[in-house]
Order: C-alpha cells, then structure tokens, then sequence
C-alpha cells in the first residue's frame, strides 16, 4: 500500500514538472513578444502565496497540479 502512494507522488511530481516546463515556455514566449503576461501562477484553488511583480503577478495556489500563465 505504502509503495503505490510513493509512485502516485512521483507521478504527480513528475507530472508537475513536465507541466512546469510547458508553462514557462508559454511565459518566456509571450515576454520575448511583448504580451503582456498578468498572472503565472502554480496550481490551482485559493492562493497560498503572491507576489506583484512590475506587470505579472506570481501566485502559488493550494493544489499544485495545474500551472497557467
């Protein structure tokens, strides 16, 4: 039982990786465009943490399995 929660947790982080990369590509591409980017945030849900940068604001949310720019 305990092995197959270590794998689901794996996979989730591996998958939030994968997300991740994905996601910042979209935001480096749209910076290197010059569009504007308003939110970059990690997961989704309530907002656990932000940070206003000069046009983006930074946000970590509570589920962590979705990333958006």
């Amino acid at each position: 039982m305990i092995g197959i929660i270590i794998t689901i947790i794996k996979i989730v982080i591996l998958l939030g990786f994968l997300i991740l990369i994905h996601e910042l590509g979209h935001f480096l591409v749209a910076k290197l465009c010059k569009v504007k980017v308003n939110e970059f945030a990690i997961g989704f849900g309530p907002t656990i943490l932000k940070k206003q940068g000069k046009e983006t604001k930074y946000a970590l949310r509570l589920i962590p399995l979705r990333w958006f720019c």
